[in-house]
């Protein structure tokens, strides 16, 4: 009914607020800190299940993100893997992102250089 989907296995702290939740996904073994904020359409997932030596893929193990306390995301962001957005980072809008983020980091967009000749 809300467009959310959140794995009842994630880990989620106190004063998590979603705004405009529609396409928000947070994965099984994602842990969200205090105080987290995300917008429409954000997704922590996992890149890919791990395998066992047959093969067989592996369920339960830690593969998506963790958000550390005070962190906020924008719309449209992706966060992918088991990864660490550190406290009080803050992500922009439609950012991809499969790397660690340190404490305090603004992640945005590369910005479009246009020049128009007249």
């Amino acid at each position: 009914m809300t467009g959310i989907d959140i794995h009842p296995g994630a880990t989620i702290g106190s004063h998590f607020f979603i705004d405009h939740g529609t396409g928000v996904v947070v994965g099984e073994t994602a842990v969200i800190g205090e105080r987290v904020r995300l917008y429409q359409a954000v997704t922590l997932v996992a890149v890919r299940f791990d395998e066992d030596d047959q093969g067989a893929l592996t369920n339960g193990e830690p593969r998506h993100p963790i958000v550390e306390d005070d962190v906020v995301t924008y719309a449209g962001a992706t966060i992918l893997g088991r990864i660490t957005i550190g406290r009080g980072a803050v992500i922009g809008g439609n950012v991809w992102l499969t790397r660690d983020v340190p404490p305090g980091s603004r992640i945005t967009q590369a910005v479009l250089r246009q020049s128009v000749d007249t």
